[in-house]
């Protein structure tokens, strides 16, 4: 599995030598692919392992153990925006009426004009005969609806030593308790509730039909929920019916993104205005709109919408209708604006990934200024940095022309919507994902999660590399499953992103430290030790081809025995499998220096060439050692097993030493700990070794020298090339 598609040929290619040489027993061939495998597998865990337990990235979970070297050959970066890049933490801080428009600094105006308003005998300024309404009966409107349509549900925990306290209060319960919190299926809809708290009209209890409010002066307001319209991801608006006790009034109220909601509102000369000028500062916005209904409206209307809910065929598009003949022609109330702040050390983790190689795509739901002002201010893209937004197309031609003005700008980040997105692929796929992918960073708002999950199939398909998708909700679900590797993070919006993920952080500035360091490690680290178990098993089967053809190929094995189980267990295992542990640069290095990420990409770890390198190294060093076997001990050629087989396991043992890069004193203790098993083991094995004969200083130094002629050579290979030709991370660790 750590094999790529280009090293899957290469895989094959070693299977066939290792079973098609003649006269090697298949054995061998058998027993390489097993030990490889397990090997793998064991090294993967143990990466988990140390992922999990990195006291840097608190919190993260491996779940899945069979791609962690995945994280070190990542080109592409998909991200979400809300609750990854941002904290999801919603602050409300901009209403906005239209001619009038009001900021953090000047709320306590709202509040006042929100406790006159309820402090009047008479009925609120909303039930005056229709006139041009004042300000404060336009603010009195806009809190009211946003008081009211929402999914928001208060809960009251229990106070400490009261027993028996109900979940809900009665009517006449001190509601400024302290013990309220807010649940609700989206942090704006709390932001907001609270914001209507702030300003004293307060949410205190809300049931299946039936939510009340508590105004400045303590009195309690009922309304009953007549219908209620959910948000989907493809309406971008919800909406709610509800029937004022006191009055009897049936009112409609509902709120949405501007694209769903300025078709619904009445001519206005304003909202397109205002909703830019208040996403180029980041906030987030929602129009608010409400539209009186008659009794006779209402029951027309219901009748109509349980017809439709009963429908067998065309359910959802019948009720779908329905709901949006009400939508029509609606009174604009007041458009909102709430601020998500930027998660901890964004800014310099996306730095650090752009210098790693990585190209970075944010794909949200938000709307176009929105998305391109956080990707600022995150510095995902540079404030010195040309932007190229995509105008809106819709045909063919449109796509064209705005593609050719694309093509002529050069190394610009490109900002598109999802609408335009669609059209461009449809038409122009090849053409357009081959300018995306030359830009420093793309951004695509307005995106369905049908969308996310279609562009990063669509980048493999056409790059062929490595992509990521990161998000914390459930909307990222198919974009996290669609990509390479997945990431979640365990945010506001719940753990489905989490769990579906391949990988679990609780906050986007650790993926840096995932794929610096961990990413780093794991590929290195599966791509010496996948090496290193070709070796040995290629270079046992070199040995035995060579003893055949020595005996005019007859098929008799070498090694039979307890000597090839011990030979892949206990004299060699531990040391191979210590190249978990192996590192090329310290995690600090790797952090500073993330411009050495880009070696990864390269896929030179694990490539023909290495593969062919071993190859012929095993068949050098399987060739030395049983010909030199052969020659140095002629007169005692009866004891040829128990020579080539001690040089076998000094010549691995050695290998392991000159190819750890750093040292760990568990490394250190593997190799002993394996030799001292060989020696102590030649005491039992008297069907294989003589201990008279292996005792002596002539089976000492002839043994010594066939391994030192084995490995030698390749030592001082190694050195020159290192000298002359040094890796990137060599000159950092030197």
């Amino acid at each position: 599995e750590i094999l790529t598609k280009k090293n899957i040929a290469s895989s094959f290619i070693f299977m066939v030598i290792t079973f098609t040489l003649p006269t090697i027993h298949t054995d061998y061939g058998i027993n390489f692919l097993c030990s490889l495998r397990v090997n793998l597998d064991m090294g993967k865990a143990a990466y988990g392992w140390m992922i999990m337990k990195d006291d840097n990235i608190p919190g993260t979970v491996v779940r899945t153990s069979t791609i962690p070297e995945e994280l070190g050959r990542l080109v592409y970066l998909l991200t979400d925006k809300t609750g990854t890049l941002t904290q999801n933490e919603m602050i409300f801080k901009r209403l906005h009426l239209g001619t009038v428009s009001y900021g953090t600094d000047t709320m306590d105006e709202i509040q006042s004009h929100i406790i006159n308003s309820y402090s009047q005998c008479s009925l609120p300024p909303s039930s005056a005969p229709k006139v041009r309404k004042s300000v404060s009966s336009r603010i009195h409107e806009a809190v009211k609806a946003i008081a009211l349509c929402h999914n928001v549900t208060p809960v009251y925990e229990s106070r400490a030593g009261v027993s028996g306290e109900t979940e809900y209060a009665e009517v006449d319960q001190d509601f400024s308790d302290e013990n309220r919190t807010y649940q609700a299926s989206s942090p704006d809809e709390v932001a907001l509730v609270q914001w209507t708290e702030s300003v004293g009209l307060t949410l205190v209890n809300r049931d299946l039909t039936s939510m009340q409010l508590k105004t400045p002066d303590g009195h309690i307001l009922t309304y009953y929920i007549l219908q209620i319209f959910p948000f989907t991801s493809e309406s971008k608006r919800m909406g709610i019916i509800v029937r004022d006790e006191s009055s009897g009034e049936i009112t409609f109220y509902m709120k949405g993104a501007d694209v769903a909601m300025s078709t619904i509102v009445q001519y206005n000369d304003w909202l397109e205005e205002e909703c830019g000028n208040m996403a180029r500062e980041g906030l987030r916005t929602l129009v608010v709109a409400k539209k009186s209904l008659t009794e006779e409206q209402y029951q027309d209307f219901e009748s109509r919408y349980n017809q439709a809910k009963l429908s067998i065929h065309d359910r959802n598009l019948k009720v779908a209708a329905v709901v949006e003949s009400l939508e029509r022609e609606m009174e604009l109330l007041c458009l909102t604006g709430v601020e998500d702040q930027l998660q901890a050390d964004v800014r310099p983790t996306l730095e650090m990934l752009r210098n790693a190689g990585i190209k970075i795509w944010m794909l949200t739901g938000d709307k176009l200024e929105t998305a391109t002002c956080i990707a600022k201010s995150s510095h995902l893209v540079s404030r010195t940095q040309d932007i190229h937004i995509f105008r809106p197309v819709t045909t063919r031609g449109e796509a064209h022309l705005e593609l050719n003005a694309f093509r002529r700008k050069h190394d610009c980040a490109l900002v598109i919507s999802g609408d335009s997105l669609e059209v461009c692929l449809k038409y122009y796929e090849h053409e357009f994902v081959e300018l995306a992918c030359q830009c420093p960073a793309v951004v695509c708002c307005r995106c369905s999660p049908t969308q996310k999950a279609h562009i990063v199939k669509l980048l493999q398909h056409h790059t062929g590399k490595r992509t990521c998708a990161i998000g914390d909700g459930g909307n990222d679900v198919s974009m996290i499953q669609a990509a390479d590797c997945g990431i979640g993070i365990e945010g506001k919006e719940g753990k489905q992103a989490s769990l579906a993920a391949d990988f679990s952080i609780t906050q986007f500035k650790h993926i840096g430290r995932l794929l610096m360091v961990h990413g780093r490690n794991s590929y290195k680290r599966s791509a010496a030790l996948g090496q290193f178990v070709m070796h040995r098993g290629l270079i046992i089967s070199t040995m035995q081809a060579v003893f055949s053809s020595v005996f005019y190929f007859a098929s008799v094995p070498l090694y039979q025995g307890f000597l090839m189980v011990g030979y892949a267990t206990i004299y060699t295992m531990f040391p191979v499998f210590s190249l978990v542990l192996d590192q090329d640069v310290k995690p600090e290095m790797a952090l500073l220096y993330p411009e050495l990420y880009k070696d990864l990409t390269k896929g030179r770890s694990l490539s023909f060439k290495t593969f062919l390198i071993w190859v012929l190294i095993s068949i050098y060093q399987g060739g030395i050692l049983m010909y030199g076997a052969l020659l140095l001990f002629e007169s005692e050629f009866v004891h040829v097993v128990a020579i080539s087989f001690t040089a076998l396991i000094l010549t691995e043992l050695l290998m392991v030493a000159l190819t750890i890069r750093t040292w760990h004193w568990l490394m250190v203790v593997a190799e002993f700990l394996s030799l001292g098993c060989y020696v102590a083991s030649l005491a039992f094995l008297n069907e294989y070794f003589d201990v008279a004969f292996i005792t002596t200083v002539t089976f000492l130094w002839k043994v010594s020298a066939i391994t030192v002629v084995s490995c030698l050579p390749l030592y001082i290979i190694k050195y020159l090339k290192r000298k002359f030709s040094p890796p990137s991370y060599s000159k950092l660790t030197s």
